[in-house]
Parts: C-alpha cells; structure tokens; sequence
C-alpha cells in the first residue's frame, strides 16, 4: 500500500480501466484518496527512473521495479526521492496532492503499474484494450495488504 495508513475504503474496486474517465479516455489505474501531505511510500524495491512536473500528472514518481515493472505515482504534493535512488517497499517518495488535472478535487495519489514487456493476453475489446497489454490491474496487489 503506497500511501501510508490508507485502507481499502480508500480507494474504489472498480476503476481500473474504466471508461470514459476525462482526457485520458481510459483509467489506466487506481487513485488512493487521503489528507494532503499523507506520507507516500514506494509499494516495491526498485529505483527511482523519473521524477517532476508533467501536465496531467503533476508531481509524479516513477519507479522501475522488480520484473521490467514501471510504479507511477501521480498528483503528488511533493516529491522528497532524488532521481536514480534506490527503494525499497514503504522507502518515503513524497507526500499525497492533487496536483496536474487533479487540481480542485480531493487530494489523492494515481497508482499505475505498467510494464515494458507487453503481456498479450491482457488484450481486450474494451476502449483502448490494445493498450491494456502494458498495464496491471493495481487493485488486487492493494488487496493483498489487507489479506496477508
């Protein structure tokens, strides 16, 4: 769990790949709602691959994982991880925000994983399914916290 004290009644079950969902056209993750300035924390061992200011996703980390697996963590308040440093699960990254298109709604962090190696079977119908081959489902890794 990326963000620290969160529970699964903070974030929807089903908002993965939905669609429409704004500019995007699909939600090609999950957003974890909690108080601005909630500790952010990595969710896997990995390094820091990218960080800073995008459109869209505001203040972001990106964290290349374990598997070739790529750990996107947008609308950030702040960003307290220096680019190319290694972390490990729950390693503080940065803060909850909403900045980027989140501006004006309720602070929360977007968590995505994708990967650089397409999984072809994760192919569907849906719109923009073709780009679903990149893209994990985060929610029953979120799940797992809460089973284990």
């Amino acid at each position: 769990m990326p963000v620290f004290g969160a529970s699964s009644a903070d974030y929807n079950q089903e908002t993965f790949w939905f669609h429409p969902w704004g500019s995007s056209g699909t939600h090609k993750g999950v957003d974890i709602f909690a108080d601005e300035g909630t500790e952010l924390l990595s969710s896997t061992h990995g390094f820091v691959l990218a960080r800073g200011t995008i459109s869209k996703g505001g203040n972001f980390v990106l964290i290349l994982g374990p598997k070739w697996r790529l750990h996107y963590y947008a609308h950030l308040n702040s960003i307290s991880v220096p680019l190319f440093k290694r972390v490990h699960p729950k390693s503080i990254i940065g803060e909850v925000g909403n900045t980027g298109n989140a501006q004006g709604k309720e602070p929360h962090v977007h968590y995505s994983i994708f990967t650089l190696v397409p999984y072809l079977w994760n192919i569907d119908t849906s719109p923009q399914g073709w780009e679903k081959m990149f893209y994990l489902n985060p929610i029953p890794f979120l799940n797992r916290t809460f089973t284990s």
